[in-house]
């Protein structure tokens, strides 16, 4: 097949030839020079006038040590004679190497930093997500009259939205292209998030959240994906560690804007009865502002040329490579600098190619048919190809360790603040006052009630008005003749109680209230309609505070394993952050009071961060780049399910047993650690 790429060619003003794909590139079939082009004496810029190359000393010259630019002329010098001497290379080795020794060219400059920053929000918005539900609950549950069970799918339905997002976006991105998946990914999540906000009815709240989940679910195997094609090999680990900060900058940005937003009603705003935007909705939205950010941001970025040279889309990559090239030079003052690339290898893609129905033949509708259920098949075949001969092994490691660390981490994220509500609830009760046998007449309680239980009680013509009642409890009491008016309760019930002629009016004391009691003559009338909210009831900062500062003590292990992580390796950063983690689990037999709990959990976080980020790396660079965010997908989607199992199981034992999560959390670190240490160095891995 003729290659219709030949006869193009590129020109810059002046005249200077960029050369062509493969018509004049040297007999090996690369045109790739290393050396730039003779420029003229008069070529120079005005940045670099007056400044003398050769007047230039590098430092460590006299102590023997070669220029890093020397070291990577001899890695591309051997790369290349390992390419002369072997001719059975296949063309994804050829491209690799290639696209290796092109990167090196453009350099790492300013290009990368702007999509550091572009990725990074992205990243930041998927830490927020994992937060919005648990910050935003315990004023959602009272503004839409939630039960336990629809609080508790509520938090399920979030992880089962990134689940599925995961594995859906990140099967698209190997196929349609990483940088159109992740617009329509988190164009979605702002959508759907924005709706929720406004959502009056738990069906539709619950709806939205799955849609926002789904479309936030694509960010993790998009963005490192797509980062890592812009990176040469000595900078990957290191960039690819630092960008894995911005998911606890997210945890901290969502603490901060639940703190400084949810506790503060007053300037809430309601239509009627039908719309009600109390502050905990504002917070909805602000917390999608990272994901608007990014979508913004991703406008103005190009999609990966490593992709569009897996799809033989030779051209756009060229001019992406130059785009690269051009703007980290000139941003280093060198704009001379000329971008050298006559030819590009690629794969062949036949097989990947779309089949269409011709417009003679078939309606639009046919034709989108086709193409889609084409794509489906391609992105299937693509997942099923992770257990070919060649990939098996490194999927099932990787899988297993994906599932142990996200299993223990989200657990232990679950079991922290549920111990600290458990030690609070348990703190509580040991304050509870009893009354017994208390008689009281014509009295107007015109207080609140707390935290107190009242046994064999008599209220005779009492009146309980505009007041109150928080974990208040009467047993086998007697009232008659009272007058209940404006109460608003909290976890308050009257147990097998006698109710004779008595008024209920304007209160939210309903039947499901009266446990076993006997109603002789009783009026309720004006009833309070739906549920209230209570600044000072219903949020405690100390959640805030414990979100905060495991979010904040994930900053050591993150600027450990950038700083480590080419220098130690991925392997050991990964099975000795896992091991150490386990050790640190033992810990949590300490864990007797609140203070003992938050900093053992800033403990567990600063020690495993180092083990998600060396995870993350060896992820993007064990696959190629055809299966690399279908990889990233499929694996991140079994972090969620590990994430849903972790949090349900490590909850129930919560105010029953340590043992179990401890042993739980401590046998996943272990076996994910041990077989993390069985994984190839990829350090020097020219990505694929």
């Amino acid at each position: 097949m003729a290659d219709h790429y030949q006869n193009n060619i590129y020109h810059q003003g002046g005249g200077d030839s960029y050369g062509t794909y493969g018509e004049d590139g040297p007999p090996d079939g690369y045109g790739y020079q290393a050396d730039y082009p003779p420029q003229e004496e008069d070529a120079a810029s005005d940045v670099t006038e007056g400044h003398d190359e050769e007047d230039q000393m590098y430092e460590g010259e006299y102590q023997g040590i070669p220029h890093p630019e020397e070291v990577k002329a001899a890695q591309r010098a051997a790369r290349a004679k390992s390419r002369e001497g072997g001719s059975g290379a296949s063309e994804l080795e050829e491209l690799s190497e290639q696209y290796e020794d092109i990167m090196e060219d453009c350099g790492h400059g300013k290009f990368q930093w702007t999509l550091f920053m572009v990725l990074g929000l992205a990243l930041m918005a998927d830490g927020v997500e994992c937060y919005v539900v648990a910050f935003a609950l315990p004023s959602a549950e009272k503004d839409l009259c939630l039960s336990n069970g629809e609080k508790g799918m509520l938090g399920l339905v979030v992880f089962l939205g990134m689940m599925v997002g995961a594995f859906l976006w990140g099967g698209l991105a190997d196929k349609t292209g990483r940088r159109r998946c992740l617009i329509w990914a988190l164009a979605i999540n702002c959508i759907f998030a924005f709706l929720s906000s406004f959502a009056q009815g738990y069906g539709f709240f619950l709806f939205f959240r799955l849609l926002s989940g789904i479309g936030i679910g694509g960010t993790v195997p998009i963005v490192y994906s797509y980062f890592s094609e812009f990176l040469q090999m000595d900078k990957r680990g290191e960039h690819l560690s630092w960008l894995c900060m911005f998911w606890m900058i997210g945890g901290i940005y969502a603490s901060f804007t639940a703190w400084g937003i949810i506790p503060r009603y007053g300037w809430g705003f309601s239509m009627g009865t039908e719309l009600q935007f109390h502050s905990w909705r504002a917070f909805v939205l602000v917390a999608a502002l990272p994901a608007i950010a990014s979508l913004v941001g991703l406008t103005f970025m190009p999609e990966s040329p490593r992709f569009l040279l897996e799809h033989a889309k030779h051209d756009e990559a060229w001019m992406i490579l130059k785009q690269v090239h051009d703007t980290n030079w000139r941003a280093k003052g060198q704009p001379e600098k000329v971008f050298t690339v006559t030819h590009i290898k690629a794969p062949k893609t036949a097989e990947d190619e779309f089949i269409e129905i011709q417009s003679a033949t078939g309606t639009p509708v046919q034709r989108w048919a086709v193409r889609s259920l084409t794509l489906c098949k391609l992105v299937l075949r693509n997942m099923a190809s992770l257990l070919s001969a060649e990939l098996r092994y490194s999927t099932l490691f990787m899988a297993v360790i994906w599932f142990c660390m996200a299993f223990s981490y989200y657990g232990l994220s679950v079991w922290f603040p549920d111990m600290i509500k458990h030690l609070q609830y348990e703190e509580y009760e040991a304050k509870v006052k009893v009354f017994h046998r208390e008689r009281v007449e014509n009295f107007h309680f015109n207080f609140s009630l707390e935290n107190q239980i009242h046994k064999e009680g008599e209220y005779i013509r009492d009146r309980f008005v505009g007041i109150e009642m928080k974990s208040v409890k009467f047993e086998d009491s007697l009232f008659e003749e009272c007058h209940f008016e404006d109460i608003r309760s909290t976890d308050t019930v009257f147990e097998n109680c006698t109710i004779r002629s008595t008024l209920f009016y304007n209160t939210d004391l309903w039947e499901e209230k009266f446990i076993d009691c006997r109603m002789e003559n009783a009026t309720f009338e004006h009833n309070k309609q739906g549920c209230h909210l209570d600044a000072m009831e219903e949020n405690d900062v100390l959640i805030y505070l414990v979100s905060f500062l495991g979010s904040l003590a994930v900053l050591p292990g993150n600027i450990i394993s950038a700083l480590f992580v080419e220098k130690i390796g991925r392997v050991r950063i990964i099975g000795g952050s896992m091991l150490v983690s386990a050790g640190c689990s033992f810990f949590l037999f300490l864990s007797f009071s609140q203070s003992a709990i938050i900093a053992l959990q800033c403990m567990f976080c600063a020690v495993s961060a180092a083990a998600w980020n060396g995870i993350e790396v060896v992820t993007v660079e064990l696959y190629p780049a055809s299966k690399r965010a279908t990889a990233f997908g499929v694996l991140n989607a079994l972090c969620k399910l590990a994430a849903i199992l972790g949090s349900s199981i490590f909850a129930s034992f919560v105010g029953i047993t340590k043992a179990i999560p401890i042993l739980l959390s401590f046998t996943a670190l272990v076996c994910g650690g041990l077989v993390a240490l069985k994984l190839p160095d990829t350090r020097q891995k020219i990505l694929q």
